[in-house]
């Protein structure tokens, strides 16, 4: 195995951005890719397209995370950049959710851009695979006890679950991006169903790493594993690995697993914590990271600074296989369905005598519609958002600002019932009343109520046994193979009508003229971020876990768990808390309002200098999944105030002013 002599660079991936459809900067993807091309190491566009972060619309209505041109807009340009440098595009997860039908969509606007009069020299041949799943195989399963939730906060999955899903994705493992690319290996582009986000990058790599060396076996894939998924669990982020957040990055990748990260942005780096910090982001751990047929150890990780200052390598990354810990390959399939349908309406409450009484009122105006509706046939609720509890104003105790959220069978019966919450809202009676003309400022945007359509709510976000060779393609039309029980579908066609152009010397030589002739681009654009506007340093004055804290945020974990991570600049820092004991499962519990023994996971985590606690997402007291009645942060992004405010302890604070 050359791997195992003199390693060597294997390929180059570049990530523009950290999700298709967002928009990126054309000018810079086209001088990096013009630099890497011309060293004449292989090199692709990989980008995710796809996440649960933005709730469960998209797989039970069909929408997609961003509008059609949006996704035209960015594939224009990357389609371009194809052309001109001979490099794949990959992306997976196809307009959000990964459906067929966006998969299918996706392909349309390939097909567009390719005819117009301009790009009458594309050629592209292009394999899209689909990812969804049939309800009986999902049914079946479940009956023979092979369906488990994805993480403790998951519900047990019933057969409604699975009947009143429109439809169901499975998260794609690297290999059946890995046997498209063997199928065709002088594809162009790769329009991927849902898929576990690392997983074309690993495949483009494993697939580099056989063309150098036809010979290697799978033995000696296994052990490049960790590297190639850990790369690409970075990478799907695109730049937000470095400081400040670049929005695009680029990977380098060795025979031997070894990688090294930089961002795109020339204001931005890398530096070891910040690369270590990744591993954090949106995952439920730092350390052990779970996806299709094994896991990711990065206990024995290590993060250098390369010479340039700008530049991150990472060795030590283990990959553990399934198999190898007795337990079968499993797939993450997610689902939604609808719930009912939502009518909403707002406004403001500004007098001070009601402000003190809201939390009285609300409930009068709930009972209030149940009484002008005694006929109602099914089931209904109704909830209230109140904005600005607590705050003080020049003329008193601020302004509430209060949305109104009903919940019906029918969408005639969801807006009645906020007709009528709205109208008890201005009009209802409260002790010490004196503003008798209403009670509530409305009309924002011209509108009484607001039809917002169908609710939707996960229905399926489980973990399925498969049998061997379920993760796999089946052989497209025409190819040949022996894979035939792959549970993912492929189809390769020819995409416009300009002649075949190789990647031969002659090429190359073009391209290094390209190189030559462009710039780094250095202007700071309006939606970049200096250099010097880096995550805020550390208070001289500490008296809250925010003031040691360079960064401390809040993620869905998957659409059931929320994470929060305190990240520190300095080793004194993080061993002050550490030390201190203030961040144990008791006190964040009571900061946090949840059962001690609801917590996930909580841990510090040396090599990013950082801590980490998991909980499950909570709605009106009760466990929830995201995006669905009620929510108000289906991104959980605002879930850390409360652990932010902490207090630490005087004698940490006594201990750190000693040693200073």
């Amino acid at each position: 195995m050359e791997g195992q002599t003199a390693s060597r660079t294997i390929c180059h991936i570049v990530s523009p951005v950290g999700n298709l459809g967002y928009g990126f900067d054309e000018a810079l993807t086209e001088y990096h890719l013009a630099r890497l091309v011309a060293s004449g190491v292989p090199t692709a566009i990989i980008l995710d397209s796809g996440s649960t972060d933005s709730g469960p619309s998209k797989l039970a209505l069909g929408s997609m995370t961003c509008p059609r041109y949006a996704y035209y807009n960015d594939l224009s340009k990357l389609l371009k950049l194809v052309h001109t440098f001979r490099v794949p595009l990959i992306f997976s997860s196809a307009g959000g959710d990964g459906s067929d039908e966006h998969v299918r969509l996706m392909e349309q606007i390939v097909d567009e851009i390719a005819a117009e009069e301009q790009n009458k020299d594309y050629r592209l041949k292009t394999i899209t695979t689909f990812s969804e799943i049939e309800k009986t195989l999902v049914a079946n399963r479940r009956l023979a006890d092979q369906m488990s939730g994805c993480g403790p906060c998951v519900p047990q999955l019933t057969e409604e679950d699975i009947q009143s899903s429109p439809r169901i994705v499975a998260q794609a493992g690297y290999e059946a991006f890995l046997d498209a690319m063997e199928m065709h290996p002088d594809f162009d582009i790769i329009i991927g169903g849902r898929a576990y986000d690392p997983a074309p990058y690993v495949a483009y790599c494993i697939f580099r790493l056989k063309q150098e060396n036809p010979t290697v076996d799978d033995v000696e894939v296994e052990k490049r594993l960790g590297g190639f998924l850990h790369m690409g669990k970075i990478m799907e982020c695109g730049g937000q690995c470095s400081t400040p957040k670049s929005h695009g990055g680029i990977a380098t990748i060795s025979s031997d697993g070894i990688f090294q990260i930089e961002p795109m942005a020339p204001e931005s780096k890398c530096t070891p914590l910040s690369v270590a910090a990744h591993t954090m982001y949106e995952n439920t751990r730092p350390d052990i990271l779970r996806g299709p047929g094994g896991l990711l150890d990065l206990n024995g990780c290590h993060y250098d600074q390369l010479a340039d200052g700008r530049t991150v390598q990472v060795s030590g990354s283990v990959y553990r296989s399934s198999k190898e810990q007795g337990m079968p390959y499993q797939l993450k399939l997610e689902a939604a369905r609808v719930r009912g349908y939502r009518s909403i309406f707002m406004g403001s409450v500004k007098d001070r005598i009601l402000i003190s009484q809201i939390d009285h009122l609300l409930p009068l105006i709930k009972a209030y519609v149940k009484h002008q509706h005694p006929d109602i046939d099914g089931e209904w609720e109704m909830g209230f958002h109140v904005y600005g509890k607590g705050q003080e104003g020049p003329h008193g105790p601020g302004e509430l600002f209060i949305i109104v959220e009903t919940l019906a069978t029918t969408q005639q019966l969801a807006t009645s019932l906020a007709a009528k919450a709205r109208v008890g809202l201005i009009h209802g009676p409260y002790p010490g009343q004196k503003a008798t003309a209403g009670n509530f400022a409305f009309g924002i945007g011209g509108m009484m109520e607001i039809e917002t359509g169908e609710c939707a709510e996960f229905s399926i976000y489980h973990l399925m046994n498969l049998e061997p060779g379920e993760e796999r393609l089946r052989p497209m039309l025409g190819d040949a193979g022996k894979r035939t029980n792959g549970l993912f579908r492929g189809i390769c066609r020819i995409i416009g009508s300009g002649n075949e152009v190789r990647a031969d010397a002659n090429f190359l030589a073009e391209v290094v003229k390209i190189h030559k002739r462009l710039t780094l681009p250095t202007t700071t654009r309006s939606f970049s971020v200096r250099q010097t506007d880096e995550p805020s340093n550390p208070t001289s004055d500490p008296r809250i876990l925010s003031d040691v804290a360079s960064v401390l945020r809040s993620k869905n974990a998957g659409p059931y768990e929320i994470t929060i991570d305190v990240i520190f600049k300095e080793a004194t820092d993080y061993a002050l808390i550490k030390d201190s004991d203030m961040l144990n499962a008791q006190k964040l519990a009571d900061v946090l309002g949840i059962p001690e023994q609801e917590i996930v996971w909580m841990g510090f985590f040396e090599p990013a200098l950082a801590f980490k606690i998991t909980i499950p997402r909570y709605r009106n007291g009760k466990k929830a999944s995201s995006g669905s009645f009620m929510e108000n942060d289906v991104h959980g992004s605002q879930q850390h105030t409360a652990v932010a405010a902490m207090e630490i302890p005087r004698t940490a604070l006594e201990s750190k002013e000693r040693s200073s």
